[in-house]
C-alpha cells in the first residue's frame, strides 16, 4: 500500500461509496411504500459504511441494499431487520453448502438469469415517466449521465452528473431568493403592489426571501437607496442561510449607507445568518442595538431614528 495506490483507488472508491448510498436508501424508500414504515438514513449509511469497511479487511467486496431482495422478502413476509438478518444468514449457507452444485449449472441458465436481473435493474418504465414529467433540466442531466456511462465508464458519469446537478440546484436556489420594496406613503407608482406596506417617505424598508450565497448576494446591489432616506431596514425573517459573498455584499451595503449618513436596521435574523454576522464583526459595526427581533420594533426603532 503506497500514496500511488491510494489516489489510483479514490475516484473508483468514491463512485461506488455514492452508488451503494443511493442503492441503499432507494431500497429502504421502497421497502417504506411497501410496509408503511419509516427508515432511518444516517443509522442505514453508517451501518452499510461500517460493514462494507469491516467486509474488505476480509477481502470481501462493497454491498448494498438491493431492491429485488428486499421486495422479494417484503412480499414474504419480512418486515423487521431481524428478516434481513435470516436472508443474509440463508445466503451463506447456500453458499457454503451448496457451492459444489453451482459448478453444474449451465452458463445459458446463468447468462438468462443476469438478463433477467439487467432488465429489472434498468428500471425503464421509471425512466419513460421521468422523461415525460420532469423539467427540462432535469432531463438534460439524467441523458448527459447515460450517454457518459455508455460512452465512458460510471465514474466519469457520476461525476460529471453530481457537477451539472450542483449547478442546477445552485440556479435553482438564485432564482428562490429576491429583494422585495415596501411602498412609501407617497409613491403613486401605478406598478406598485397593493398588499405591500405604507411607510414613511424618509424609511426605507426591504424584504430579503430566501437564502443569500454566492449564486444570489447580487442581489443585494440591488437595493436602491434614495439621498432623503435617513434608515434602511431589512427584513430577513425569511432569510435562513448566509455565507461569505453575501457578507461582503452587506458590508459593501454599510459602507454606502455610512457614506449617506443612512442607519441601517436589521428585523428578526435567524440563527444562522446572526452567528455568521458576529463572527465577521458585522454586528458590531452596525450596532447590536440596531438588530430587532421582529419588523415592528424595526419600524418602531426607525421611526426613533428618523426623527
Amino acid at each position: 500500500m503506497n500514496l500511488h495506490i491510494i489516489e489510483n483507488a479514490l475516484p473508483n472508491a468514491f463512485t461506488i461509496a455514492v452508488l451503494a448510498a443511493i442503492e441503499s436508501l432507494l431500497s429502504c424508500v421502497v421497502a417504506d411504500g411497501m410496509i408503511n414504515g419509516k427508515h432511518r438514513s444516517d443509522m442505514e449509511l453508517v451501518a452499510q459504511g461500517a460493514g462494507n469497511i469491516a467486509s474488505a479487511l476480509f477481502g470481501g467486496i462493497p454491498a448494498t441494499g438491493a431492491i429485488a431482495r428486499t421486495a422479494a422478502n417484503i412480499k414474504n413476509g419480512g418486515r423487521t431487520p431481524v428478516a434481513g438478518m435470516v436472508h443474509s444468514i440463508t445466503l451463506v449457507i447456500v453458499l457454503v453448502v451448496l457451492m459444489p452444485f453451482a459448478g453444474m449449472i449451465p452458463m445459458p441458465t446463468i447468462a438468462a438469469i443476469l438478463f433477467i436481473v439487467a432488465y429489472n435493474m434498468c428500471q425503464w418504465r421509471t425512466f419513460v415517466h421521468l422523461i415525460r414529467t420532469a423539467p427540462k433540466s432535469d432531463i438534460i442531466v439524467l441523458f448527459a449521465t447515460f450517454i457518459l456511462t455508455i460512452l465512458f465508464d460510471l465514474v466519469v458519469a457520476i461525476e460529471i452528473g453530481m457537477v451539472l446537478a450542483c449547478l442546477l440546484f445552485i440556479k435553482r436556489m438564485s432564482e428562490e431568493t429576491h429583494i422585495d420594496g415596501w411602498t412609501y406613503v407617497d409613491d403613486d407608482t401605478p406598478d406598485v403592489d397593493a398588499h405591500l406596506k405604507k411607510l414613511p417617505l424618509q424609511i426605507r424598508v426591504y424584504e430579503i426571501t430566501g437564502p443569500l450565497f454566492f449564486g444570489a448576494a447580487d442581489a443585494i446591489e440591488h437595493i436602491v437607496v434614495k439621498d432623503f432616506t435617513t434608515c434602511l431596514v431589512l427584513r430577513m425573517r425569511s432569510v435562513p442561510a448566509i455565507d461569505s459573498t453575501a457578507m461582503n455584499a452587506l458590508f459593501n451595503l454599510t459602507k454606502v449607507c455610512e457614506n449617506k449618513g443612512i442607519t441601517l436596521v436589521f428585523s428578526h435574523v435567524n440563527e444562522q445568518p446572526m452567528k455568521v454576522m458576529e463572527k465577521a464583526g458585522f454586528v458590531e459595526l452596525v450596532g447590536r442595538k440596531n438588530f430587532c427581533p421582529n419588523i415592528s420594533a424595526a419600524l418602531a426603532h426607525a421611526e426613533e431614528i428618523s426623527i
